[in-house]
């Protein structure tokens, strides 16, 4: 729980199968070290929930995740020593809990109102999918602070090309929801009136289909990515031959 207010760092509400996380700390729902523990629980719970077949990760308003609480990074480090230890803490945290969303075998969606920058960005691009309103924006600032996104442009790097990632590392600039849907970043660009009905929809029915098939083939389509065309196929084929036997699979109408 936030310590300032009742509000919950995380609120999580499901529906028919649709699990939606929200993060709380208006306007800017940084990623202070609470907030990233209290989302690591999140999707550790709903791992294990049987109900929850899909994921929705919202922050409201026109901050998605506006990335580190730099407030408290700046409280720690005002001992050399302490600030060592909590940052090393942070990122380590920060770290798995990327690898969580980004390994997570349930399908993972990003609703963005505003802007993803730094750390938020990171978080956004590491869900499967990710749906923008017009007025979203995107942004690795780093080195507008003396540092450089380092860590966020890890799974950014894995979307779109190494011109535009090193464009984006190197001037720190914000560009805005066609640029993102152009270069690969997102995967459409909502009316905002319609993004959260148009999000839900789509994960609704996502969530109707035969999990088993979904986690397995979504497993595997990350992993071989990584690989040679040779290993992908390897990897991809006793995947499809088990999802092709799976008696949970819907009936196949053939047709000639």
């Amino acid at each position: 729980m936030n310590r300032m207010t009742n509000e919950p760092l995380v609120a999580e509400r499901l529906h028919e199968g649709v699990l939606t996380l929200t993060l709380g700390r208006m306007p800017a729902h940084p990623l202070s070290r609470d907030m990233i523990r209290a989302l690591h629980e999140a999707f550790g719970r709903a791992v294990e929930n049987g109900s929850v077949e899909v994921i929705i990760l919202h922050g409201p308003g026109h901050i998605f995740c506006a990335g580190h609480d730099l407030k408290e990074v700046a409280r720690h480090r005002a001992d050399p020593d302490e600030g060592r230890a909590y940052v090393e803490d942070l990122f380590a945290a920060c770290c798995a809990l990327m690898l969580d969303v980004a390994t997570c075998p349930k399908p993972t969606i990003a609703m963005v109102e505003g802007i993803a920058t730094a750390a938020g960005l990171q978080l956004m691009a590491s869900c499967d999918l990710a749906y923008a309103a017009p007025e979203a924006s995107f942004c690795l600032p780093g080195v507008q602070n003396g540092g450089f996104c380092t860590t966020p442009s890890v799974p950014v790097s894995r979307l779109i090309g190494q011109k535009q990632v090193m464009e984006m590392t190197l001037s720190g600039a914000t560009y805005d929801a066609e640029w993102a849907l152009a270069n690969g970043l997102i995967n459409r660009v909502i009316p905002a009136s319609e993004l959260a009905e148009f999000v839900e929809s789509f994960a609704r029915k996502l969530a109707t289909r035969n999990q088993n098939a979904v986690r397995s083939g979504k497993t595997a389509l990350r992993q071989q990515l990584e690989l040679p065309l040779n290993e992908a196929y390897a990897l991809a084929t006793p995947v499809m031959v088990e999802q092709f036997m799976d008696p949970a699979r819907r009936h196949l109408d053939w047709k000639p």
